[in-house]
């Protein structure tokens, strides 16, 4: 028999997953991932279904639900919402952004949430903030390969330019394959930074410390968030140049890897 425990972690490394999807059909109007995304989302949904039925038979007088279980119905409420939106009025945009949240507020209940003590809720601040370090390395991982990609781009894009045909360009890849790795590590890269932060977000909101909002770190990382989707979104809806996605995918690393500096200066999980 499942634990708790293990479902809600099946539940949440899989609604992570059906996120990928969704940002990389939301972006590239990707028909497959589309599919994958929603199959994932619906088992993501009949599993908190099935479990949703199992606290309210457990227990009929709905006045012993504690706020484990509205938070839990919450989140169910926000995955069927987005599925009816994405069935039929297929607005990919809001869909992505309502499920962020749903994962945040799942991140959030996987620990348990109550009144509790001060140390309690510091606890389970300490525990979201552990799946917020995970997934930003993930991201830091995707990223930092895009990164790279973005660097060959533009040293090769230079080289054809300017006709230098050295030994380094015959074995470097086509600018079109990539053009095509930079942007696919970037579409797992950025959605995997929105959660991670979104479960920072959860995890400020429930130590109460409302200041840490406007923290330098947080703020770099929403700034370098919001140009990474601005980016993508550039070159699949303006189809602008390659070398023009390298260079902004450079600028919004930058920005992100800055926060390794901000480490004196900010109050949230600074590294020793």
């Amino acid at each position: 028999m499942i634990t708790e425990n293990w479902l809600y972690d099946a539940m949440l490394y899989i609604y992570a997953l059906s996120l990928l999807f969704y940002f990389s059909d939301f972006v590239d109007r990707n028909r497959r991932a589309k599919q994958m995304g929603t199959g994932l989302l619906v088992f993501v949904w009949v599993l908190q279904t099935a479990y949703l039925i199992q606290r309210i038979v457990s227990h009929l007088n709905m006045s012993f639900f504690s706020l484990f279980e509205y938070l839990l119905l919450f989140s169910w409420l926000l995955v069927t919402i987005s599925l009816v939106m994405n069935r039929f009025f297929r607005i990919e945009f809001i869909v992505f952004f309502v499920n962020v949240i749903g994962f945040a507020v799942l991140a959030l209940n996987m620990f348990g949430i109550g009144s509790g003590t001060s140390l309690e809720r510091w606890e389970i601040a300490r525990k979201l903030l552990y799946v917020h370090v995970s997934l930003m390395i993930c991201a830091y991982a995707a990223l930092t390969i895009a990164t790279i990609f973005a660097g060959m781009y533009l040293f090769l894009h230079s080289r054809l330019k300017g006709k230098q045909w050295t030994k380094s360009v015959r074995r470097l890849p086509s600018l079109e394959l990539i053009d095509i790795y930079m942007y696919r590590c970037t579409l797992i890269g950025a959605p995997l930074l929105a959660m991670s932060l979104a479960v920072a977000v959860t995890s400020i909101l429930t130590e109460g410390e409302y200041s840490l909002l406007l923290d330098l770190k947080v703020i770099a990382s929403f700034i370098s968030l919001g140009l990474y989707i601005w980016t993508v979104l550039k070159r699949r809806w303006l189809d602008g140049p390659g070398w023009k996605m390298a260079r902004w995918i450079l600028y919004s690393y930058a920005l992100l890897f800055l926060n390794v500096f901000l480490n004196q200066a900010s109050s949230f999980h600074g590294w020793s």
